[in-house]
């Protein structure tokens, strides 16, 4: 990465994005017809898929059921397609198995659990095409997903990454920031109590800074709610619009 400047002295990044600017996010619910609820999901050029099937009876062993509370099972997988290098094990790799222990850990906080004893919750993740931010995107994908299941959650739970560059806190970083070798710190929160769920730091930060950058992975969380819930809003209104639901 030497040579290349992530921050130029205007305060614009590599892709032209002030600091605290999120990537261009879209997204979509009710895109998978087969399960009970899916949703896609582009944050610049990070796309994922996300699908959600349940709840349900256990699969396999009843031995896993658990009689108070749904069993949540996530499996991350990235296409082979989705980096410049292929993949020969998209769901086996330590990496991927890292990433669906830490969905399961988010979306065991954010669910309501208690509401499904003795049953199963599946989600599914395929990362389609990877620029930065995979675990932030398949949250926000599986959430969407969730709620287009209609799965009872303690509100939408909403993951933003961020780091620091030249003294700078930023937000949202793609691949090439994340590469950078500067320290990233990931949240999942759940915006409305602006409770942490999840947190993961990888390289080393002052602790100076720390809080500064934690909070700018937070108000990122905040920022992708407010997008996450107009999607939401648009979507039923366009379903109720089509089954005729409005008075």
């Amino acid at each position: 990465m030497a040579g290349l400047e992530l921050l130029s002295d205007q305060g614009f990044r590599i892709d032209g994005r002030r600091p605290h600017e999120l990537r261009k996010i879209q997204c979509r619910l009710g895109v998978f017809n087969q399960a009970d609820g899916s949703a896609y999901i582009e944050q610049g050029n990070t796309k994922v898929l996300a699908a959600v099937y349940g709840p349900h009876e256990i699969r396999g062993s009843k031995s896993k059921a658990l009689h108070d509370k749904v069993l949540v099972n996530c499996q991350f997988s990235m296409a082979t397609f989705s980096t410049g290098e292929r993949k020969r094990r998209p769901r086996g790799d330590r990496k991927s198995q890292e990433m669906t222990m830490h969905l399961q850990q988010t979306f065991d906080a954010a669910i309501q659990t208690t509401l499904y004893p003795r049953s199963q919750i599946d989600i599914f993740v395929e990362v389609l095409q990877s620029d930065g931010g995979n675990y932030c995107a398949s949250v926000n994908a599986s959430t969407l997903a969730l709620i287009d299941a209609g799965i009872a959650l303690r509100d939408y739970v909403c993951a933003c990454s961020s780091s620091f560059i030249n003294d700078t806190p930023i937000t949202d970083i793609n691949y090439l920031e994340e590469s950078s070798g500067s320290p990233e710190i990931i949240a999942a929160t759940l915006p409305k109590s602006e409770q942490i769920v999840f947190l993961l730091m990888n390289g080393r930060l002052h602790e100076d800074n720390l809080s500064r950058v934690t909070d700018m992975a937070v108000k990122g969380c905040k920022d992708i709610h407010d997008i996450l819930d107009q999607v939401v809003r648009d979507h039923v209104s366009e379903v109720s619009t089509v089954h005729g639901w409005e008075n």
